[in-house]
This record gives structure tokens, sequence and C-alpha cells, in this order.
């Protein structure tokens, strides 16, 4: 059975993980996820951790985009903005040092393709906003946590490879609480579905272990609830700090908002392809 529950209405992409990235209107996906997405990440030398804006909110000071589309297989330059409006190349040797000095700690600029069982750092105080780590994790607190979580294996991808958010979700949240801003945006997400009016729920809980199949070829497998962070709560752009963005998301749905997946069949996907849910 099939039956489609909306169309794309947003892709994202991100080059360096943990910086804001580039809105596109077309994407390359292959099974191991958008081409081009978390392609580099920032080393923290002191710790050795690969770097998170769950430990660094000035990661949203940065903004990375490709010059040209990437392409599988390959590294295409990433074009860096620092938070002062100046532009780095993300290979330029002189690169780690600027971006360091803009975020407050040294670090190293790394490829995706060089990346093995890695550990990102964390905040336990704030990693979860006000929201306590014990109503999130429970038999953790903010003094049992560790400072640091794994990623996938041989990625930058904290948890796999696609995210998906749908619209019915967030303006279900934005009734929940008015006066906060649920924009997609703070979810960071690579592919935004808008569900119609009529979908006004946590929607993707629906779609959860289906096949999502996107445009002519793309198909998105074993779909779970994407747990989040204080990254949503972070300012970026027009947006501002808002600690009740994630505890709209503890109250009301176990902190979980949106969907992360794996690849099942790779494809190229537009804003506008169908996006039909099989069973």
């Amino acid at each position: 059975m099939r039956r489609q529950v909306g169309i794309v209405a947003g892709l994202w992409r991100y080059p360096v993980k943990s910086m804001l990235g580039e809105q596109i209107a077309e994407m390359e996906v292959g099974l191991r996820g958008a081409v081009g997405d978390r392609a580099y990440a920032l080393r923290e030398l002191a710790t050795g951790r690969i770097v998170s804006a769950k430990k660094f909110p000035a990661m949203f000071g940065f903004r990375a985009a490709y010059e040209h589309p990437p392409l599988a297989g390959s590294f295409m330059p990433v074009l860096i903005k620092l938070p002062d409006g100046r532009r780095i190349q993300a290979e330029d040797p002189d690169a780690p040092e600027a971006i360091g000095a803009a975020l407050g700690s040294k670090v190293r600029i790394e490829r995706c393709d060089a990346a093995g069982r890695e550990r990102a750092g964390i905040d336990p105080k704030t990693v979860f906003a006000d929201v306590p780590v014990e109503k999130v994790i429970p038999g953790l607190t903010a003094d049992t946590m560790p400072p640091d979580f794994g990623l996938a294996p041989g990625t930058f991808f904290d948890s796999a490879p696609m995210h998906i958010v749908a619209s019915g979700t967030l303006r279900h949240m934005a009734k929940l609480a008015p006066g906060s801003i649920f924009d997609p945006r703070r979810f960071r997400a690579n592919i935004f579905v808008d569900t119609g009016l009529g979908a006004d729920h946590f929607v993707e809980d629906e779609w959860e272990e289906a096949t999502i199949a996107i445009g002519k070829d793309l198909k998105i497998i074993k779909p779970r609830a994407a747990l989040r962070c204080v990254m949503t709560t972070h300012p970026q752009d027009d947006l501002p700090r808002d600690y009740a963005v994630l505890r709209t998301a503890a109250q009301h749905h176990r902190v979980n908002v949106g969907l992360f997946a794996q690849v099942g069949a790779a494809g190229t996907i537009r804003l506008g392809d169908p996006v039909v849910i099989e069973s």
C-alpha cells in the first residue's frame, strides 16, 4: 500500500558539521547520505573530540557552502563564512587558525574519509538546555553523563545519514508553545516535508519503520524518532535563542522531533517531489 503524505518543501546540506549550511533546490543522495553532507568537521585539539554545536553554540555563527555542486566520491571546495563576515576556504592552510580564533578553541579541519569511530564533545550541563538530563535519559544526570557521544562509524553524522522533519509537526508544536518560532532550520533536517494543513500532530510517528519514497528513485528506510538537544534552541540568522523549543519537545513528545533514517536506494530529489509512505 502506498500513500502520499506530502511534498518536499525544503532541502538542506551541511558541508561542515555543526556549522550553518546551505538550502538547495536539488539534492543528490547516495547510500551514505546526501552527497557533500557533513563532508568536513572540526577536531578540538585540546580533547581530540569532533566539534559539535552541542558544546560550542558559536558554531552557528559560521556558514559553509559549496562553490560548485559536490560530486559523489570527491571533495569539492567549501567556502566558510566567519562570524565577522570574512570568507575562507576549508582547505586553506590558514583556515584552522582563523576558525579557531573565532570559535575560541584551537581546531583542525578534517575530511570524513579519514573518520573512524569518532566522538563529539558535549557539555552535560547544557546539552538539553534547561531540561534536566535525567528527564531525557533515565539513570543519568549532568554529573554522571559522559562529556562526549559516539558518531555513526566512519562518518561525522550524529546518528544516521538522513534526517526528515514534517511541517505538521512544527505547526503542532507552535500551537503548544505560542510565541516560539518552530522554524525547520532549528532542526537541521536534510528534508523538510510539507504535509498540508490537515496534518497537525507529531506526523512522523506514523512513518517510523516504514519505507519512505521520495521523487522517482530515493528510498529512505529504517526511520526512527530523532532525539533533540540544545542545538534546536541556539540563535541562528534571524532566529533568537529559545529554550521553549526543546522544552516543548520534552513535555509533549519525549524530546523527539522528526526522524533519523538510512538510505535504501539512491536518487536525486527536488523541491516539489512527492513523499510517499510504502507499507
